[in-house]
């Protein structure tokens, strides 16, 4: 097990990147006002227009991929509160549930107010599993790996058995949920989400099991040194960018095939394996030092990860929502990719900011002070 008091620098760069490339799946779902269709093929029988294929080509690269490794960088979090209570000898799960039980209010707040495919309570009840699967030992956490790792693959591959034999298995949408936010008010839509709450909680519990194997996968990479900026971390990183460029790129490459029957698969069993790509990826690149300042930029996103995810979905129901600028189902991809770059840089900036002036995010501040005081009574 790797037990550091410094802060791996790879860490916060991976969570950064995952937070700005999950408003790269989101920000269809905000441009096409809350139209599952566009971040799937279900709606195609062929081949992609002009229009069609950026946004499908940025959904290769984002799609379930980014959602994965900001999962499995949430799973290396958990991680070093774990080595950092027993550093300090504290009882685990201890205070951390404090910080978990935080992480949903928020994601509820965030759920009611913004959006209605909130992921923040389902990662903080994948949480709760994962911190008692942690405090069982090695042995409970491989064994878990095994077993919710197979039921998951089990059930996908059964929807796409499924999907292939000609059932219709897409994500949920409806006429009404665009109109409301096309021509609904912010209050109205806040009514919608709590009135169809279990309705878009559907995605959130169903993924449980995924999180559950991300999150303890990314223990399991955090113990084995992945991370760390030593020839064995870079070795390790190396095998996981041959896993993503063998395995990963051609299974996520089936999002290109048209009629919807891939999609589930890809997002939710294919994506993941193109996610530990990513993170050989990352540590290849970030020995690059004449990018440092990027990779920085990155980082500083990855430190204040909560207040800049929150952030983005607020920035974005204002341009896309009826009740802000009411700019959705108006714009080209080009235009909606556009602004995705635009607000990504925002957040770079934005982070940079924060960190160098007050070295936290707002709801990184929030969440401190309120589990200490909580904590301490």
């Amino acid at each position: 097990m790797i037990n550091s008091t410094q802060r791996l620098p790879l860490i916060d760069i991976l969570r950064g990147f995952a937070v700005l490339g999950t408003l790269g799946t989101n920000i269809w779902i905000f441009a096409y006002l809350g139209d599952l269709s566009y971040i799937t093929t279900s709606a195609y029988a062929g081949w992609w227009s002009l229009n069609d294929f950026p946004r499908m080509l940025v959904l290769f690269f984002v799609n379930g991929k980014l959602l994965g490794l900001l999962t499995i960088m949430f799973g290396v979090g958990l991680e070093l509160k774990y080595q950092q209570a027993m550093r300090k000898g504290n009882a685990w799960p201890g205070v951390y549930i404090w910080t978990v039980l935080f992480l949903f209010v928020e994601g509820f707040i965030h759920f009611t107010l913004v959006m209605e495919y909130d992921i923040l309570m389902s990662y903080a009840v994948t949480a709760i599993v994962v911190a008692f699967i942690v405090k069982a030992g090695n042995k409970a956490i491989n064994r878990t790996l095994y077993m919710v790792g197979g039921f998951h693959a089990f059930i996908i591959l059964l929807i796409l058995i499924s999907a292939l034999q000609g059932a219709n298995v897409t994500l949920p949408s409806t006429d009404a949920i665009v109109s409301i936010y096309q021509n609904g008010t912010w209050f109205e839509q806040i009514n919608n989400r709590l009135t169809n709450f279990w309705f878009f909680r559907t995605e959130a519990i169903f993924i449980i099991p995924m999180n559950i194997f991300l999150f303890l996968m990314g223990i399991r990479l955090m113990r084995n040194g992945v991370f760390s900026q030593d020839e064995f971390g870079r070795q390790a990183r190396k095998k996981l960018f041959s896993i993503g460029v063998t395995i990963g790129v051609p299974l996520n490459l089936l999002i290109f095939v048209p009629g919807g029957a891939f999609d589930l698969p890809v997002r939710y069993l294919f994506a993941p394996i193109l996610s530990l790509g990513y993170i050989g990826i990352f540590g290849k690149l970030i020995e690059y030092k004449k990018a440092d300042w990027l990779w920085m930029r990155f980082g500083q996103v990855g430190k204040m990860s909560l207040s800049c995810y929150v952030l983005q979905n607020m920035i974005a129901s204002f341009i896309f929502y009826g009740w802000g600028l009411g700019l959705g189902g108006k714009l080209n991809s080009i235009e909606v990719i556009a602004i995705w770059v635009t607000l990504s840089l925002l957040q770079l900036i934005i982070a940079h900011i924060c960190i160098k002036h007050f070295h936290v995010g707002p709801l990184e501040w929030i969440r401190k002070h309120t589990v200490q005081a909580v904590a301490n009574k």
